[in-house]
């Protein structure tokens, strides 16, 4: 259903930092840059991406975004990369049982929600 989203940072090195060190663990790497644009993917496939871009104006605020993990190990590494990389904690790493899923959800550096989902049965 969606191709890639576009996600503007106030500050670009910072948020693609934050976004390297973060998705690393999810198996989502950097797979195209340009002075100001950065697109993440799965290293196997170039679709659905994100698309970091530095702002020119707006930035991107208020968006809560999540990210599939293979297993709860990935969400753990994923939070712990998150806050290394500058990320803030909203949600440490639990299983939340009303979405039978185990999500851990940190702040980029713009205070976008970000998380890693692992869903469970």
């Amino acid at each position: 259903m969606i191709h890639h989203l576009g996600v503007f940072a106030s500050d670009f090195a910072a948020s693609r930092e934050f976004f390297a060190a973060a998705l690393q663990p999810l198996g989502i790497v950097a797979g195209y840059e340009a002075h100001d644009v950065c697109e993440f993917w799965h290293a196997e496939r170039d679709t659905p991406s994100l698309s970091l871009h530095s702002s020119k104006g707006e930035v991107t605020r208020g968006l809560h975004l999540a990210f599939e993990a293979g297993s709860r190990a990935a969400v753990d590494a994923f939070f712990e990369a998150a806050i290394s990389a500058g990320g803030r904690e909203r949600n440490s790493p639990r299983h939340w049982p009303q979405y039978r899923a185990y999500c851990a959800f940190v702040s980029d550096p713009d205070g976008n929600n970000i998380e890693a989902v692992h869903k469970e049965a």
